[in-house]
């Protein structure tokens, strides 16, 4: 599996350079997940914009990510720009589960408000 990892304070960005998320890739990519999930990356940010096609293993892979950071963080796809993969996406129903952002700009802006709001929250909490 090839990939790069950007690792930043508050998030990571995972982008995959294989073009096919496949079942010879996505149990690595969960064991990757799962790794950096226990390493402490709060919030992570999934860059498919290599990748031109997704397995069900695949898919599944993706949903694992989701899983790992949606109790107190943020799992965002970005760079869905293959038709198969938003046509997947939409025929599975996921597109209303998973977050999907269009740029990693865009996904890093969408983590630091998700941050602050999480921060604004905790603070009216303790104030009760």
């Amino acid at each position: 599996m090839k990939y790069s990892v950007d690792k930043q304070e508050k998030y990571a960005v995972f982008a995959l350079e294989d073009e096919n998320l496949n079942s010879h890739i996505s149990p690595d990519l969960k064991s990757e997940f799962l790794m950096m999930r226990n390493s402490g990356v709060t919030n992570m940010v999934l860059n498919l914009e290599a990748v031109k096609f997704v397995d069900s293993s695949g898919l599944s892979a993706i949903l694992t990510g989701n899983r790992l950071w949606q109790a107190d963080g943020s799992f965002i796809l970005t760079g869905v720009n293959s038709e198969s993969i938003k046509k997947l996406i939409t025929i599975s129903k996921l597109d209303s589960i998973l977050t999907i952002i269009p740029t990693i700009e865009e996904s890093i802006d969408y983590i630091k408000m998700e941050l602050l709001e999480r921060e604004l929250n905790g603070e009216a909490d303790s104030d009760n």
